[in-house]
């Protein structure tokens, strides 16, 4: 069983695959070291002699600089590695290198619904979306009164609860407008009842004209203040919709129409190593087969962003990620922070002590498909393609802003438990190790613990499209599911009146 891993030629640590104690003589890619102090499990130890002031190198790139001499077999962490990264992160275009073509796959179909507009879904379902959250209690009865209607091929009746839509100004309550209408779009909802109070900011005639051109049979309106009885009106405009929504049956779809998010949390030292790099590949077969794809969290792109424009087709795409990334930064410097600051105590403990060890390793769940477009949270993604959505590092932030970007389901890696679900998508838990995934059964989807002993990692990756698959058709539930851990909260950027 090997003890370590060292992940690329150049890098001058190697990572603990398994607790190294003082004196052990790891032996791998032809370097012997002896460990001078224990390693913990998924910790960086030193193989070359790094000097004060120089840097510490992961993944084939810098992720800190060394704040003490250290020889081989010296345990790097917190007490002598430190970030490079500090106030605002300066950017600059570099020649983007020929990108290799993806290896092709063999076309695939998971048993979905086809839309009367063309578009895929996997989730056959009636949503009541309130415009805001004066009226999110009387949404839940209504889904309570009208359970009877959930019959035949409708696979459920839902409401997406939020406290916004009034007393909001300027970017946070067109936000709120664009990500409701998103969500309204959204292809698992076979229909949909938008439910307004009367009085709010976001009034009736803003949220059409943001929603644009739409079904009129698939989508109803219904303000609280325009009627008498609000419950009865609403069971009539849901028989209506539940008639619509019967009609839809799974039938095959290619995989060119899956959009798959990529999302983690609570993640460890393995993350880079094992789920992250088998989400990538997953991710690159479905652009390969002509789907889409959707890599979140801007701030776990800091410290690779040269590695993200380089892989920008289009040159407005470079200039967007730079924009955003410029803005993102800024916003955190106003608040007295940094984007560097975003390790967690948890991921600080468990090896990720820079957030450019955490974002190399992050970076890897978009595999090495070329980026096809930048987008800002709530905007809609092209069909197929890799996208870069700008969320927050937030779990529950960033898959809704995944959620609104389009995706079907999302591959959500974690090393330490994250319980994270959404109610709108299935949420797939994908363990970096073993231990985590035996712990916490409850939680987790699929392990890929079986890679730090060896396993490779298009094996790993034949097994989890598979869970995809199946769970796009239905035939697979996820743990979020089950246990209805349903969470869904808006991205807020501004101030509210």
């Amino acid at each position: 069983m090997p003890q370590a891993i060292h992940i690329s030629p150049i890098d001058n640590v190697v990572v603990a695959l398994h607790p190294i104690a003082k004196g052990t003589l790891v032996e791998v890619d032809g370097l012997a070291v002896t460990a001078l102090e224990d390693i913990p499990q998924g910790h960086k130890m030193a193989v070359k002699p790094i000097k004060n002031g120089e840097n510490v190198i992961k993944y084939g790139f810098p992720i800190g600089h060394a704040t003490a001499d250290a020889e081989p077999g010296t345990w790097m962490h917190t007490h002598n590695v430190h970030t490079n990264l500090s106030g605002e992160v300066e950017y600059s275009y570099n020649p983007a290198p020929d990108l290799a073509p993806l290896p092709k796959v063999e076309p695939e179909t998971f048993m979905g619904f086809r839309r009367k507009d063309g578009r895929a879904a996997i989730r056959n379902e009636i949503w009541i979306i309130p415009t805001v959250g004066c009226v999110n209690d009387i949404a839940k009865k209504m889904v309570a009164d009208n359970q009877d209607l959930v019959t035949g091929t409708i696979e459920g009746l839902y409401t997406f609860t939020h406290p916004f839509g009034c007393s909001q100004t300027g970017h946070d309550h067109a936000q709120t407008r664009k990500l409701l209408a998103a969500l309204v779009r959204h292809p698992n909802a076979a229909a949909v009842l938008v439910l307004h109070l009367g009085c709010e900011n976001l009034q009736h005639d803003q949220f059409v004209e943001e929603l644009g051109e739409y079904d009129h049979d698939r989508v109803k309106f219904l303000t609280c203040q325009d009627v008498d009885d609000e419950f009865t009106a609403a069971r009539e405009i849901l028989k209506e919709l539940a008639a619509y929504a019967g009609q839809f049956k799974r039938e095959p779809i290619p995989v060119s129409e899956l959009v798959v998010g990529m999302k983690c949390g609570g993640s460890d030292g393995f993350s880079g190593i094992s789920a992250n790099p088998v989400i990538g590949e997953v991710s690159d077969r479905v652009v390969t087969l002509g789907g889409g794809s959707a890599l979140a969290e801007f701030p776990e792109l800091c410290g690779v962003e040269a590695n993200m424009i380089s892989r920008c087709i289009r040159k407005e795409d470079k200039a967007r990620f730079l924009e955003l990334m410029r803005r993102y930064e800024a916003a955190a410097n106003a608040c007295g922070a940094s984007i560097s600051d975003n390790p967690s105590p948890g991921n600080i403990h468990d090896g990720l002590i820079t957030d450019a060890i955490k974002s190399a390793g992050a970076a890897k769940k978009g595999g090495k498909a070329p980026i096809s477009a930048v987008l800002d949270y709530a905007e809609p993604m092209p069909d197929s393609g890799l996208s870069l959505v700008c969320t927050p590092g937030n779990d529950v932030e960033a898959v809704t802003g995944l959620v609104a970007a389009g995706v079907n389901v999302v591959l959500f890696s974690t090393g330490l438990g994250t319980p994270t679900g959404n109610p709108i998508v299935p949420v797939i838990k994908v363990a970096t190790n073993t231990a985590v995934a035996e712990r916490l059964s409850d939680l987790i989807d699929f392990d890929c613990g079986p890679i730090i002993d060896g396993e490779p990692i298009a094996a790993a990756a034949d097994r989890l499209l598979e869970k995809v698959l199946d769970t796009a058709s239905g035939r697979y539930s996820t743990k979020a599911d089950r246990l209805g851990q349903h969470d869904f909260l808006f991205w807020k950027r501004e101030v509210s009146l």
